[in-house]
């Protein structure tokens, strides 16, 4: 089955990554804008890290057949930087309003600090203003506290649940969130918060509605096939197809296609690859590496893609 990577930080990835992926199906990423292991110290490298994964990313990605889409933030550990923040929140409507945005994220809290508080309700208020989704990300410490602080702050400023994806849940959060009529998404780590035997048992108490499978893979330990692999394990145990193709798919698609930006024709029919092509002069091959050249009458059928 054809499969979507909700939450992938691909600018931190390989070009084998994105092969490997596509080679299990992953016919689009949505790349958040997220905190890049150290502190920006201005906004100009703000812009030009936004400007990265609206562009080259997206770029890259489509030169091996996967579809990349990004969201647009302030993430919650450089909120604390009042100054940076600021001219952050600047220039964030201008990048929002770019072709293949589908979100406002990822944002929420950190630390639960004063400062996080006020930019991510700053930036709820972006969201609904361009009628954008949001993602949130959850914090790693006090994760429940911080959760259900997260869905009350969305409430009080009037965005409906279903337009707010909430990342990185685990057992202890993702009742209250479906409870409360949000999307609940869940990254896939190999050791840290969630892995594909703990998600396949919450898929089997749960079922799959609202319910999002993810990579979250980063500059980090993390694992690009994540949602390939959990997609794999659920079928190995018993998992409905359809179960699999919605946690790993459509709701994915029917979450972030409320943007207007996403849709699945865009994967269905795309322009063939062809990676001769460059961006701004530069090209993804190396050394005398052989081009892939698809040929323009070779219709992909993407409507049988399997795991194997």
């Amino acid at each position: 089955m054809m499969l979507i990577d909700s939450h992938a930080h691909m600018i931190s990835r390989t070009t084998d990554d994105y092969e490997a992926m596509a080679a299990a199906g992953v016919v689009a990423v949505i790349e958040p804008a997220f905190w890049i292991g150290q502190p920006r110290t201005q906004v100009g490298t703000y812009i030009d890290y936004l400007s990265a994964i609206v562009g080259f990313e997206r770029f890259r990605a489509g030169q091996f057949g996967i579809r990349h889409y990004c969201t647009i933030g302030l993430n919650s550990k450089e909120a604390n930087n009042e100054e940076l923040a600021e001219g952050v929140m600047e220039i964030l409507p201008r990048f929002a309003l770019k072709e293949g945005v589908v979100a406002i994220g990822e944002i929420g809290y950190d630390d639960q600090t004063e400062l996080e508080d006020k930019y991510f309700r700053l930036q709820i208020e972006l969201a609904k203003e361009l009628e954008l989704p949001v993602m949130i990300h959850t914090p790693h410490r006090d994760k429940k506290r911080g959760t259900t602080r997260s869905m009350d702050v969305c409430e009080e400023h009037g965005i409906d649940p279903s337009m707010v994806i909430v990342d990185h849940n685990n057992e202890e959060t993702v009742q209250e969130v479906l409870d409360r009529g949000y999307w609940a998404a869940f990254s896939i780590y190999p050791s840290t918060k969630m892995g594909s035997a703990r998600m396949v048992e919450l898929l089997k108490t749960y079922g799959p509605e609202r319910i999002i499978v993810d990579s979250a893979c980063d500059w980090g330990i993390s694992e690009p096939l994540g949602v390939a692999k959990t997609a794999l394990l659920a079928a190995q145990e018993g998992i409905d197809k359809e179960a699999i193709r919605l946690i790993c798919y459509q709701n994915a698609l029917d979450a972030y296609g409320q943007s207007g930006q996403m849709k699945e024709e865009d994967w269905l029919n795309p322009d063939p690859i062809d990676q001769r092509t460059v961006y701004e002069g530069n090209s993804i091959l190396r050394g005398q590496r052989e081009p892939v050249v698809e040929d323009p009458k070779d219709k992909k059928n993407l409507s049988n893609l399997i795991i194997e």
